[in-house]
């Protein structure tokens, strides 16, 4: 495994779960609001990265789905279009559960959405965990399970959240031709043409200071942009189901800026179903990066180099 794969998963996952640092101060705009700029803004952003520093990847890209015959082609576009409403739905719901409900709530999504992620790869995708790594997932299971206990509102939140961005990630896997920005570009474009007709009941005007402008900004490009691309880049060599574990990293930051930043009051069953998911998140890797015993024997029965004298 090339660790610029993992890299790439791990830094995008550290992006979000600093996001309440930004998103917080906007808590007095409407989330429907804070939607519509993120992918106005978002979307022109990427396509002048695109247009003015990726020009060839583009005509590859196009070039490479022109030679599809027409059952990929539709696949390509299925692809699209529902990575695109997946993406819509769990900003949506983020940022209002966020903004209205808790960032602890938001947590106990990203908390969730491994465990999806797993389940739909090995479902779909057909990829196969050891079992110790299926007893990380099931601890992580029972950790949600405790989390949830007296918060069933939060839960059903939390649930649409992780299911969003579960299926978008398994989507992402399986769309492993295109390039990646020019791929994110399109889903993008397509979650702003989705929720165009939202622009009418919200508007684009009102009184809003220059610091939602420049917040606004900072989440469509450091927020939204940069973890989603080297989130696809990152599919590119590891399982979805590792690069989903990895997506604890989210929560388990985000939950430590609710006590500490924000002082959201914790409770010591919270702390500690946040101590098993990171022992799970621990077990989960460990077990990952160690060679199956098959692999082992055979460097071990291999004859050692020989030493020109």
């Amino acid at each position: 495994m090339n660790i610029k794969y993992y890299a790439s998963a791990l830094l995008g996952f550290v992006i979000w779960g600093l996001f309440s640092l930004v998103l917080r101060p906007l808590q007095d705009y409407a989330a429907l609001e804070i939607l519509l700029y993120r992918v106005l803004f978002a979307t022109a952003s990427i396509w002048v990265v695109n247009l003015v520093f990726r020009r060839r990847y583009i005509k590859d890209s196009i070039r490479t789905i022109s030679q599809l015959n027409s059952s990929e082609k539709r696949k390509i576009f299925a692809n699209y279009i529902v990575s695109a409403l997946m993406l819509s739905l769990n900003w949506f719901v983020f940022i209002y559960v966020m903004n209205t409900v808790s960032i602890n709530a938001t947590s106990l999504a990203y908390l969730i959405c491994p465990i999806l992620t797993t389940a739909l790869a090995a479902t779909f995708l057909g990829e196969r965990l050891k079992i110790g790594q299926w007893v990380a997932v099931g601890m992580s299971a029972f950790s949600c399970i405790l989390l949830s206990i007296g918060h069933f509102i939060d839960l059903f939140y939390s649930l649409m959240i992780a299911l969003t961005y579960a299926v978008y990630l398994i989507l992402q896997k399986s769309n492993t031709k295109i390039d990646k920005l020019f791929s994110l570009a399109i889903h993008i474009t397509l979650s702003t043409i989705i929720l165009l007709p939202l622009f009418g009941i919200v508007g684009l005007g009102g009184n809003k200071s220059m610091l939602f402008y420049e917040l606004v900004m900072v989440i469509a490009i450091v927020f939204t942009i940069i973890p989603l691309f080297l989130n696809a880049y990152a599919l590119k060599g590891l399982s979805s189901s590792l690069v989903g574990i990895l997506l604890y990293i989210n929560p388990l930051l985000s939950f430590t800026l609710a006590i500490t930043y924000f002082g959201e009051p914790i409770t010591s069953l919270q702390m500690v179903a946040y101590g098993m998911i990171l022992l799970s998140v621990l077990w989960f890797n460990l077990l990952y990066f160690q060679k199956p015993k098959k692999e082992k024997a055979e460097e071990l029965s291999e004859p050692p180099p020989i030493i020109p004298q």
